[in-house]
């Protein structure tokens, strides 16, 4: 991976790592929606196929690339790869790259990355799926808390963790 290329990793996470059950969200966000979407706009983004059948198309103003083991899987608007390691190099010298999903990918792409957006939903989930562990090398190095309102249903905490 070319130094022009940051990975970063975007997630938003659970009590205890919860990210989501039966391959759906396990709330409804706005606020975090759009934070997502202003944090990954204009930026390559590589998940694997169960978030992006999750989502059911590529996203506007993004390079959606899929990451898959099925030989067969085409998705119209994506690029589709079938390691991590091949995604990643065709968005060398792309400038930040979004790792998106789900948790096998992050998985593979935690030893990777330079930094993580997460956002702390504080509550705790019944899930199946959950954001891999991370070590103490991580430090939040800015965090900005929300109240829950009328459309959050949960208090949460965008976090940007770096390595130390």
């Amino acid at each position: 991976m070319s130094a022009e290329t940051e990975i970063a990793l975007i997630a938003a996470i659970g009590n205890n790592r919860e990210l989501g059950k039966d391959n759906t969200l396990l709330w409804h966000m706005p606020a975090d929606l759009k934070y997502f979407k202003k944090m990954t706009m204009g930026c390559a983004m590589i998940m694997g196929r169960k978030t992006y059948d999750s989502i059911g198309r590529p996203l506007p103003g993004r390079r959606t690339l899929v990451v898959t083991h099925n030989s067969t899987f085409t998705a119209p608007g994506t690029e589709v790869y079938h390691s991590l390691e091949a995604a990643l190099e065709a968005c060398k010298n792309s400038g930040r790259v979004f790792v998106a999903g789900g948790a096998e990918i992050y998985q593979l792409a935690l030893p990777l990355a330079h930094v993580m957006f997460l956002t702390h939903v504080h509550g705790n989930f019944d899930a199946d799926t959950y954001f891999p562990a991370f070590s103490e090398d991580w430090t939040c190095v800015h965090r900005e808390p929300f109240p829950a309102d009328e459309q959050n249903a949960f208090a949460y905490t965008h976090c940007e963790y770096r390595r130390v």
